[in-house]
């Protein structure tokens, strides 16, 4: 008797990742072996899927479809519907559809095992072919320009795929099925090498091997590279490492290197098994690594008075080229000029890297935005994100429509953008399915930086059809941020800083509506009470949120503002005279404390502390740190934000000693007997690495302190002074001791880069509360968030 099989049909929506990564060919392969009928396609949302035939086959195919997706795909979502059987003879992969826009974009990709081992292997079509890639690897953020993924919303749309790559372009068992930049010697980008004039001296692969052998003579070559244009030397070339140093204006900050392969970063550098990971991840970030004495003989220029390097792996087949070629490692810095954004047309480059390049190497593949290195740092046993960019996804947060934790409400909030803050600025938009964090913008110090900025938000709203209905943005009136949000007309809700910061960690860990103790330490950040906070203790709680400020430093004065930031003297000044006011300028050891100052400057400087002119007060843990290490002579003037505290980080060694200065925990917590007590030491000769010591076991002594005191069982912790590792370590250490959970920014950079997001979470949060529940932003004691 022969056996009937009922047909069934299902249709399943899937959102997450699940575009750019081979999955429809994934879909394609998994329903014809299961010997299902029905279709795939891409949607604005994500996949959509259709399969037909015997029951327990579609159940196996839906447990297979998220156990064995490819290995780059994330699925966010999965529903699924009934439907009636067709009947339809075969399984076949669908045009493109059209519709509300939400789906995520899948980053750029490092290059795969399978494309590197084509690109050096002289019997493939596609050997040493600079653009190689497939559904695997290669870029994917910046060169979309609109949604769904498909090749015409991308800039390789100008680049008509050859009958070979559109044969592999158009087989569902290709690794190269629906691969967007798929590309070939015949049909694909093509490489040029011009003089600073814009000349053309060579093309394609004689462009390369003119490149190299210019890298060799000590040449600075501006590389285009996936986001953006690279600065690159010779990193064993000393006069051209220092030449590059002059031409840029960069005096000290450290430059990223690039490395063929991991074996030789660990001739260079401790490589632990989590940063091996990193370095040969998808991502492929600049990975900050404690170097060894230097076996390379790499030029000392590089990264000065700091024993780490900012190492990465190539992650396109032109860096892998360049680094097996060379034999070298290379510098390879953003291609920008200071404080400018990173370059990513040629003609453009020609323009702006005028002076400092001497070569372009270049390729006529469009970028449509620009897209900076990532850097992280294993810190706690644990991967630290402190810049969010190349390789790492935009969305951060999935907001499902039904809601189960205060996250998820931003899925029914009012449109939100959230612009930021001034320094490492990060845009963030809540759309109805995720929150995004855009990539790495910058410092927003030059109109050229501002447009990347304005760009960036008007780009996301086009790729996605959204539009702000409410604009979040920092306190702060002179943030440039702020006053775009002010100048769209659109409601604002201002958002204290160090309540981001905090909220932005909360959120990472889906601590929202718990109650913790959020500690925020960094520079500066305007305070509810028109101060410049930076070492704040917030007792967190509830939802909508109530912040309460616990715990503070005691403000002091500071000198000039913002100068201060690459003048720590001034904080240094700040300190000193909160401690002996007037009399400070006629104590016997005022030129031994502060002698880089003259006495024209110092003569200055009395008078505007006397007066009270252009000396803001600040309670700031960020501007402590550099006050400390001007007073110790470890670093008088900066050239880059941060530099004075590193100094100051650097200077312990591991056999340092476990001994404090005194620091009390109270409300307002005076640091006048930690600062005398070092002064103390420094007229004694005391080791500066057990001064150093001394000084973050105070720190972390404090934090353990308040915490014994509030005694709330979470404890988070955020702000730029938590990038520096003694200090992050031992407080974990310190909190874990005492029966505290202590958490930190992890996905989700600690410095500014995190404000927008945290931007978001306060907002929501006021836009939820009653309006008689909003009470002034200016109570400083128990404050909504504002």
């Amino acid at each position: 008797m022969k056996t009937i099989v009922l047909k069934q049909r299902l249709q399943i929506a899937l959102t997450g990742l699940v575009q750019g990564v081979g999955f429809r060919p994934f879909v394609y392969r998994l329903a014809t072996e299961l010997s299902l009928t029905g279709w795939v396609t891409n949607s604005a949302q994500g996949v959509l899927i259709e399969v037909e035939g015997d029951r327990l086959q579609i159940e196996n195919f839906c447990d297979r479809l998220q156990l064995e997706k490819p290995p780059h795909a994330q699925i966010h979502q999965l529903t699924r519907q009934a439907q009636k059987p067709t009947g339809e003879p075969t399984f076949t992969i669908r045009p493109s559809l059209k519709g509300p826009k939400t789906t995520p974009i899948l980053p750029d990709l490092a290059t795969c095992a399978a494309c590197l081992q084509e690109l050096f292997d002289p019997r493939d079509r596609r050997y040493q072919y600079p653009f190689i890639n497939c559904t695997h690897c290669g870029p994917r953020y910046s060169l979309i320009e609109d949604l769904p993924y498909d090749r015409p919303h991308t800039s390789m749309k100008g680049f008509t795929l050859c009958p070979q790559c559109q044969a592999e372009y158009d087989n569902p068992r290709d690794r190269r099925f629906h691969a967007q930049p798929n590309a070939c010697p015949q049909c694909g980008p093509q490489l040029a090498l011009w003089e600073a004039s814009g000349q053309i001296l060579a093309s394609q692969s004689a462009a390369l091997q003119a490149a190299i052998a210019a890298l060799r003579q000590g040449k600075i070559v501006a590389v285009k590279g996936l986001g953006g244009f690279h600065l690159m030397v010779d990193a064993r070339h000393a006069a051209a490492v220092q030449n590059l140093r002059q031409r840029k204006h960069r005096p000290d900050k450290p430059f990223a290197l690039m490395f063929a392969d991991l074996q030789q970063v660990q001739q260079a550098c401790q490589v632990s098994a989590l940063e091996a990971a990193l370095l040969q991840s998808t991502a492929a970030p600049i990975v900050l690594l404690r170097r060894h004495s230097n076996p390379l003989n790499l030029a000392a220029a590089i990264a000065p008075k700091n024993p780490h390097w900012g190492i990465m792996l190539p992650y396109t087949p032109l860096h892998h080229l360049l680094l097996a070629e060379l034999g070298s490692p290379l510098v390879a810095t953003s291609g920008n000029r200071a404080s400018e954004p990173l370059c990513t047309d040629e003609f453009q480059a020609l323009q702006q890297l005028s002076g400092i390049a001497d070569l372009f190497l270049v390729h006529n593949r469009p970028i449509a935005r620009p897209i900076d290195d990532s850097i992280v740092r294993v810190m706690a046993a644990k991967v630290m994100v402190l810049r969010r960019a190349r390789g790492y996804g935009l969305a951060i947060a999935d907001n499902p429509q039904e809601q189960s934790s205060p996250t998820d409400s931003l899925a029914c909030a009012p449109p939100l953008l959230a612009v930021g803050a001034h320094l490492k600025n990060t845009i963030a938009i809540a759309l109805p399915s995720q929150t995004l964090l855009s990539q790495h913008i910058g410092d927003l110090e030059t109109p050229a930086t501002l447009t990347t900025f304005e760009q960036t938000i008007s780009r996301l709203a086009e790729l996605y059809d959204w539009q702000p209905a409410v604009i979040a943005c920092d306190r702060h009136p002179d943030y440039l941020s702020t006053q775009y949000a002010e100048a769209t007309g659109l409601p604002v809700v201002a958002v204290q800083h160090h309540q981001a910061h905090v909220l932005a960690c909360m959120a990472e860990h889906q601590l929202l509506g718990e109650t913790v103790l959020g500690i925020a330490w960094d520079g500066t950040g305007y305070g509810l009470d028109g101060t410049l906070w930076g070492s704040e203790f917030f007792r967190v709680s509830g939802w909508p949120l109530s912040i309460e400020r616990v715990a503070h430093l005691r403000p002091f004065g500071l000198p000039g503002g913002d100068r201060a930031i690459k003048d720590p003297r001034r904080s240094a000044l700040g300190l000193l005279y909160g401690l002996w006011g007037e009399a400070l300028f006629s104590h016997p050891a005022y030129q031994r404390w502060l002698p880089a100052f003259s006495t024209a400057e110092s003569s200055l400087l009395a008078h505007s502390l006397k007066q009270g002119i252009n000396v803001p007060l600040t309670s700031s843990m960020g501007r402590l740190f550099d006050g400390i290490a001007a007073i110790a002579g470890l670093a008088t003037t900066v050239s880059f934000e941060g530099q004075a505290a590193m100094q100051l980080e650097f200077a312990q060694s591991s056999q340092a000693t476990t001994a404090t200065y005194p620091l009390e925990p109270s409300r307002v917590i005076d640091w006048r007997s930690l600062v005398i007590a070092i002064l103390q030491d420094l007229d004694q000769g005391v080791a500066m690495d057990h001064l150093s010591a001394k000084f973050h076991n105070s720190l972390i002594a404090l934090i353990g302190a308040i915490a014994a005191q509030l005694q709330i069982e979470k404890v988070v912790l955020s702000g730029g002074c938590f990038q520096n590792q003694r200090l992050l370590e031992g407080t974990v250490k310190q909190l874990q001791q005492q029966g505290f959970q202590p958490y930190w920014p992890q996905q989700i950079p600690p410095n500014d880069g995190s404000i927008a997001f945290g931007q978001l979470i306060a907002a929501n949060s006021q836009l939820l509360k009653p309006k008689s529940q909003i009470s002034s932003p200016l109570i400083q004691s128990q404050s909504p968030c504002a």
